[in-house]
């Protein structure tokens, strides 16, 4: 008896959570954004391959001392930061960090509320991309 009933709580919560791969959360053709995390390399993959907006949630300070080409400066810290957002193009790949990780992190629900379709997180952030040595601009 107790089996069965572990066995159907195990079938009921896949059924409810879906399983999808790993890293990975939502479904973008639904309407529901697709989170993914990603390493330095996997970032560095996602913005050869494809085109896709990088989007930096540090302080203007931090972005000036150095930062990923291209990137696009939205301070998560700046009263403006989902207004800012807001007015981006919910349909764009886009590719979000901060300095470690800890900003860009809570910045993911702010782009699920706004209906983001397609957002990656650089996990471990700017610094973990400068220390993979991946290029930065001044």
């Amino acid at each position: 008896m107790k089996r069965t009933v572990c066995g159907l709580l195990a079938g009921l919560a896949l059924a409810v959570c879906g399983c999808g791969p790993a890293g990975a959360s939502g479904d973008a053709a639904g309407g529901t954004p697709t989170i993914q995390h990603v390493d330095p390399a996997g970032a560095e993959k996602l913005l050869t391959g494809k085109k896709v907006v990088v989007i930096d949630v540090r302080t203007p300070k931090e972005f000036a001392a150095g930062h990923i080409k291209g990137a696009k400066l939205i301070n998560f810290s700046g009263a403006d930061f989902a207004t800012k957002l807001g007015e981006l193009d919910r349909n764009q790949e886009y590719l979000v960090h901060c300095a470690t990780g800890g900003r860009s992190t809570k910045s993911l629900a702010v782009f699920k509320k706004l209906g983001f379709k397609e957002v990656a997180h650089l996990d471990g952030g700017f610094e973990a991309w400068k220390s993979a040595g991946e290029p930065v601009e001044k």
